[in-house]
């Protein structure tokens, strides 16, 4: 089934809520499987984590390769897109950016990379060194080849996924109308079927993935953390610990959601970025500093020259399934998990950037932070092996949340710097973890608009589930029982993705058709108004435009004028063997007409209605409430509508006939396709 995005129906668009509201079927059935698997979790945390285990594997053995051929599919689709389509715009034709580049640039990055990137930017580097994937291990060739695994692990192939949900849910939430919510991206696909069942269940479906993806995360913040608190202040490392930083994260990460994006997430985004950017210069400053610069250029060079053959790379002759396993597979699927997540949140965020500003910018600016982070500290561990530390080696590798924290007491101001990456990773833990509650509130929401959020008190409740969920999790068994979560929720959504390229592929097609066809018939629609003027009739649109129209009088030009034409219309194509029909409705806020040739969802409509507007006042004096014009509105897809109260009845039989016109090309060009 495909549905035509030319013309989504008003109503349909209008029968939204003036406030936002809880969807309870969503929230109910989301807060009872949670509930259940953190209680199987606590209860019974062996049999927990060796039930997931083996289903990772099952997961690993044959889907694998599924997972390694989606992840480059992505990125080359959202290149495509970002390419032919580069001027579309995540909005109406007016919207503008309402972030400047560095506070986009700071939120889209600090919410969809977490702690996470300070616990793998030494631990990775020094596991692929000592054990590589292939290849002799603690060789020069190794040392090179593992920065550029934790590249290309965090690299342009992770965001591509966010940049395809982002883009798809900022396209039909900001410019087509649609809830903001994964499932207005499946619109091409069910049509009007997303408000109902199927809808409920793509909701639900997302917030467990989100909350298990975020839960990947934060566990993985805590425990840097504990060992963060260890070093400086002799604090236990263990759940007891553990528990106590979630519970204070968590009240701040509700501080923090219910200030909104504008100010809190916003704010704690951009201190993130600068701290965590001056992290990572000291320790290139007071480092060894010519050596990581040298190591730096190598591995971007490395990374452009390998990335082709990586990214397809299934290691099929000698295939280290373990491997795979724990890092690219696990990569993958983390990154499929978070996708819905930080997608809505960049969607959320981008409104009034155009597709190829978006995908430039998701692409490229994070990348660039995470070539710094990455190159700066995975080459200083590296060389830190190299010159003699087996020791720190292997412990970065056996414990991987210890590794970043042994490294940075190598360099001045030890104990600042500890502190320092303490708070930045809470920092990343906060921004994580209220992005996802004001995501997931949103999923769980009815909202009037794509710029409401959900309730304070539902984005409190997200935020003290996603907590509960983490220690749950840490008690099954760490950090291994939240990958093994993250592989397994991660497979259905993999899916998904695959539904929304289609669906998103057809409605930017179809708008680009309609476009194309709008263009050529500009010609001819210019000539019917210009040929069907008449005397005096630039006074009637000067009345119009300048003047007041009540709605009986619009009411009355409907009737007397338009609904006429379109009869004319519609004998005129019958007799050339079409089924037209023309219908008219009366409506307590305004009368309505429709022509429409063919059934189906893939019939043409022509639709005008009378629609009451403020009226414009020209700064003569103050508009009172209740000055009030009327208009002949006609809706375009792109969101816009004109006034066609002024056109004489050949005007209108011209406008039907350029829009039929139009209709016809992008068919015809949806076939050619």
């Amino acid at each position: 089934m495909s549905v035509n995005l030319t013309d989504i129906d008003p109503d349909f668009l209008a029968d939204r809520p003036s406030r936002p509201r809880a969807k309870r079927s969503v929230l109910a059935i989301s807060f009872v499987v949670i509930a259940a698997i953190a209680a199987w979790a606590l209860i019974t945390p062996d049999r927990a984590e060796s039930t997931l285990g083996d289903v990772v594997g099952w997961i690993s053995n044959w889907f694998g390769w599924f997972y390694i051929a989606l992840a480059t599919a992505v990125l080359v689709f959202v290149v495509y897109l970002g390419v032919r389509h580069s001027r579309v715009r995540l909005g109406g034709p007016d919207d503008r950016p309402e972030f400047s580049t560095f506070s986009w640039a700071a939120m889209l990055f600090a919410a969809g990379i977490g702690t996470d990137v300070m616990f793998f930017a030494v631990a990775e580097p020094a596991s692929q060194y000592l054990a590589p994937p292939q290849g002799q291990a603690e060789t020069v060739e190794a040392a090179r080849e593992a920065t550029v695994w934790t590249l290309f692990h965090y690299g342009i192939t992770g965001w591509g996924m966010y940049a395809l949900m982002g883009m798809a849910l900022g396209f039909f939430a900001h410019r087509k109308g649609l809830p903001l919510a994964v499932r207005s991206a499946l619109y091409p696909l069910v049509g009007k079927r997303i408000r109902g069942p199927i809808g409920d269940a793509v909701d639900i479906a997302t917030v467990l993935g989100t909350i298990f993806g975020v839960a990947t995360s934060l566990g993985i913040g805590v425990v840097m953390l504990n060992v963060g608190l260890g070093v400086m202040f002799d604090v236990p490392q263990g759940i007891p610990a553990q528990i106590g930083l979630v519970v204070v994260a968590v009240g701040v990460a509700t501080i923090s959601a219910t200030t909104g994006v504008d100010r809190g997430i916003r704010f704690l985004s951009q201190l993130n970025v600068i701290l965590a950017i001056a992290l990572a210069l000291w320790v290139l400053i007071t480092g060894q500093t010519t050596f990581l610069l040298r190591a730096i250029t190598m591995n971007v060079g490395d990374f452009v020259s390998m990335f082709p053959g990586m990214t397809m790379d299934t290691m099929a002759y000698d295939h280290p399934a373990e491997w795979m396993s724990l890092w690219t597979l696990f990569f993958w699927a983390w990154w499929v998990a978070w996708a819905s997540f930080v997608g809505m949140f960049l969607a959320r965020i981008s409104k009034g950037r155009t597709i190829g500003q978006f995908v430039l910018g998701t692409l490229i600016i994070p990348f660039i932070y995470i070539v710094m982070w990455v190159t700066i500290f995975g080459n200083a561990a590296l060389k830190k092996i190299s010159d003699g530390g087996e020791k720190f080696g292997q412990l970065a590798i056996n414990q991987p949340e210890a590794g970043f924290y042994t490294l940075l007491q190598d360099y001045p101001g030890a104990f600042f710097l500890v502190g320092l990456a303490t708070f930045v990773g809470l920092l990343f833990y906060v921004t994580s973890a209220d992005s996802g509650a004001l995501v997931m509130a949103n999923l769980s929401s009815e909202l009037p608009d794509s710029e409401s959020d959900g309730r304070p008190w539902l984005r409190i409740l997200w935020a003290v589930t996603t907590g509960v969920l983490t220690i749950a999790m840490l008690v099954v068994g760490g950090i291994v029982a939240l990958q093994y979560a993250t592989i397994v929720m991660g497979l259905p959504f993999a899916v998904v993705m695959i539904l929304v390229m289609v669906g998103l592929h057809r409605a930017l097609e179809a708008e680009r058709g309609l476009n194309t066809a709008a263009r050529l018939s500009l010609t001819t629609h210019l000539a019917g108004h210009r040929s069907t003027a008449r005397v005096g009739s630039w006074r009637q649109r000067m009345s119009s435009g300048f003047g007041r129209v009540s709605l009986r009088q619009a009411n009355a030009r409907l009737a007397t004028v338009v609904v006429p034409a379109l009869e004319e219309v519609a004998e005129a194509l019958r007799g050339e063997g079409r089924e037209v029909e023309v219908s008219s409705a009366t409506g307590e806020h305004g009368d309505s007409a429709t022509l429409s040739v063919g059934e189906g969802p893939n019939a043409f409509e022509w639709r005008v209605r009378a629609r009451q507007v403020p009226a414009p006042s020209y700064g003569t004096r103050m508009r009172e409430a209740s000055d009030l014009t009327t208009r002949l509105e006609v809706a375009l897809p792109t969101g816009s509508s004109y006034d066609v109260y002024p056109y004489t009845g050949e005007q209108i039989c011209h406008d039907v006939l350029d829009h039929l016109e139009r209709w016809q090309a992008t068919s015809a060009m949806t076939q050619l396709g």
